[in-house]
């Protein structure tokens, strides 16, 4: 069934998929199988399965198959809107060599037994499982990253360290322990699945798929995930970048800007002129903001109490968080949530 079999009003789209089960000389096709929970990021999902096809494509082999998979076989919604008709619900799935959860925002209370027991079966089979953005967080959930270096989307980092202090989550691109792969999400995916090809089927291979994205560097599993300081910001100074790493890496708990300027080698009274001359805004101010977009995205995307978001954020009480939230984007924390849960 192609796209144009599908009937409009199901808002469905259903990739062309390389056949399941062909044995071409001594390569066996592998079954890859991608687990779609709501509001999965279309990016990252392209990212995961346009390498795999590119992989046949230029190998001339079915080196892959891949297959979608929801929890009860129904079409599953993206975070932008559109709806992917699965393949398979989990109690119809076929053996799969790998499976990857594609996940993205609204994870925070995602708790589906079925999907975990879904996912266990797998890795008892000896199926390598991975995690795709926010993906990670549900294999966490499951139990099947125990003992297993781990990486997440930087946005989610410290909110997967908190659920899971046991666990050794790193700020990596992506990490491929054994039969586990976890990847940060977007085109990280992308380097994840080339790095699999170049293990599987060699370097020239997976350099040849990823001229087909035009993707002009491999970018290794140790890579941070987010641009440099100096590209978003637009900033050369070291010291600069020193001080807003400072203050990115401190939101919970402020450093005092005179404790700033001194690691970044500054006068506390340069360290002022510098800012307001790059950023048109005093330090304090900067980083006042940083903590409250922190603090946005917890509204708009997780569940837990004001109360909460001020203090991972690093405000005294949720009165202090709203007074400040008001002043910055003219409404206040509960008007934010209400606007977003109604979206």
């Amino acid at each position: 069934m192609n796209a144009n079999d599908i009937p409009p009003a199901t808002r469905s789209i259903k990739a062309a998929r390389a056949p399941a089960s062909i044995v071409d000389g001594e390569t066996k096709t592998q079954r890859m199988g991608f687990f779609l929970v709501p509001h999965f990021s279309m990016m990252a999902l392209s990212s995961v399965t346009e390498p795999l096809r590119a992989a046949n494509r230029v190998s001339g082999k079915a080196l892959y198959s891949w297959h979608l998979i929801s929890a009860d076989g129904e079409p599953v919604s993206s975070s932008s809107g559109f709806a992917l008709l699965p393949d398979f619900a989990i109690t119809s799935s076929p053996e799969l060599s790998h499976v990857f959860v594609v996940a993205s925002i609204g994870v925070s209370n995602y708790r589906n037994a079925r999907v975990f027991e879904f996912l266990r079966r797998y890795a008892a089979k000896g199926s390598t499982l991975g995690g795709i953005s926010l993906g990670t967080m549900i294999l966490a959930r499951a139990g099947l990253l125990d003992k297993r270096r781990c990486t997440i989307h930087w946005e989610a980092l410290k909110e997967l360290a908190d659920e899971f202090p046991t666990l050794d989550v790193s700020r990596d691109l992506y990490c491929i322990e054994g039969d586990r792969m976890t990847c940060s999400g977007g085109t990280a995916a992308i380097d994840m699945m080339l790095d699999l090809i170049a293990r599987q089927h060699g370097h020239q291979l997976a350099a040849e798929v990823a001229d087909q994205f035009i993707h002009t560097r491999m970018r290794t599993a140790q890579e941070s995930q987010k641009m440099a300081i100096q590209w978003r910001y637009g900033v050369e100074d070291r010291r600069i970048v020193h001080a807003v790493s400072l203050m990115e890496q401190n939101i919970e708990r402020p450093i005092p800007m005179k404790t700033i300027a001194s690691l970044a080698g500054i006068s506390p009274r340069t360290f002022e002129r510098m800012w307001i001359k790059h950023f048109n805004v005093r330090p304090s101010q900067f980083y006042l903001e940083l903590r409250l977009k922190a603090a946005q995205k917890l509204i708009r995307e997780s569940s837990l109490s004001l109360l909460d978001v001020a203090m991972q954020c690093g405000f005294a009480s949720a009165s202090h968080l709203g007074r400040c939230y008001k002043q910055c984007f003219a409404k206040t924390p509960g008007q934010e949530r209400a606007a977003s849960e109604a979206r």
